[in-house]
């Protein structure tokens, strides 16, 4: 059981780091486009329709699908200040109810955002601006990155049944 849960978590670990070059190119690209429309408009007073909403679809992006890598740093806020009051046994007890209310959270998230990009993806949904890019793209996103940080969540509990203190 242990020689799978490790081998769970190195493979989640590389899909983590792959998650977070593409998050990081999604900045990088949102942060050109942004550029490029603040120079655009000065200079040449052009129109910058498709240029939030692309900057937007790129910091979805980023922002989901970088979740479970945040998550598997334990980087998300979370409140100190009580797990120094417990008692080490009650701590990792509260450590993993607290995964398993996470995880249940962020898997009905998923499976929403699934819905969702299904809905999209059958219908055609577009944006309602002139360029109207597909719906589906940003749905993915969260669709992929939610699944992935509800993956992450339920590893870390499961390791935390396995070898209990390892996620304070």
């Amino acid at each position: 059981m242990t020689q799978l849960l490790q081998a769970t978590d190195r493979l989640m670990s590389g899909i983590n780091k792959l998650m977070v070059f593409l998050g990081s190119l999604a900045l990088v690209a949102a942060s050109v486009i942004l550029s490029y429309s603040v120079a655009s408009r000065a200079f040449f007073g052009a129109t910058t329709d498709w240029q939030d909403e692309a900057a937007v679809f790129c910091l979805v992006g980023a922002t989901f699908l970088c979740g479970a890598y945040v998550q598997q740093i334990r980087g998300h806020v979370g409140i100190s200040a009580v797990s120094t009051m417990l008692p080490k046994s009650v701590n990792q007890l509260r450590i993993l109810l607290i995964d398993i209310a996470s995880c249940a959270f962020c898997a009905f998230f998923a499976w929403k955002s699934w819905t969702l990009f299904h809905e999209a993806w059958v219908d055609g949904q577009v944006t309602s601006s002139s360029w109207a890019p597909p719906l589906w793209i940003p749905y993915s996103m969260m669709s992929i990155g939610m699944t992935l940080l509800a993956f992450q969540i339920l590893l870390q509990a499961f390791g935390d049944v396995v070898n209990p203190g390892k996620g304070e």
